[in-house]
């Protein structure tokens, strides 16, 4: 299960670049959360944790690493995994509904610094996440 969501995750990203290049500021924004999200329900699945079916798991990731042995460098990390999660969890219904009471479309919403931001995170929590399945894999095999 976790090395399926990394996959979905990669891909993600990839469409995140993708409508960046495109200009397309709120796909990005959406596309990069999707990343996030994944990437982290993967790091909870390769831990042996149930993931809540909710679109920011972060609060349950800084649970988890209470209990859960964690490589020092994701830990020292997980502060800033829990902001970005947070931030794109909160961007993902305008990124796709916009702001209906303005009555304002999700492209009018985001800029490119904004995008970027949202990417640029999206590959941070992404590395994070494929590194720690890498170490996990190596710490089973022993």
């Amino acid at each position: 299960m976790a090395r399926g969501y990394l996959e979905d995750a990669a891909y993600s990203l990839r469409e995140a670049y993708e409508a960046l290049a495109e200009e397309r500021h709120h796909r990005a924004v959406r596309r990069a959360q999707e990343s996030v999200e994944l990437s982290l329900k993967a790091a909870l699945r390769l831990l042996g944790v149930e993931h809540p079916r909710e679109h920011d798991v972060s609060g349950v990731l800084s649970e988890v690493a209470q209990y859960k042995e964690l490589p020092g460098w994701f830990r020292s990390e997980l502060d800033v995994v829990n902001t970005i999660s947070k931030e794109l969890a909160e961007a993902r219904g305008p990124a796709f509904y916009g702001d209906e009471g303005a009555f304002i479309p999700p492209m009018q919403l985001y800029t490119r610094e904004d995008a970027r931001k949202a990417v640029d995170g999206a590959e941070k929590v992404y590395n994070l996440c494929n590194k720690l399945f890498k170490w996990w894999r190596e710490k089973i095999r022993g």
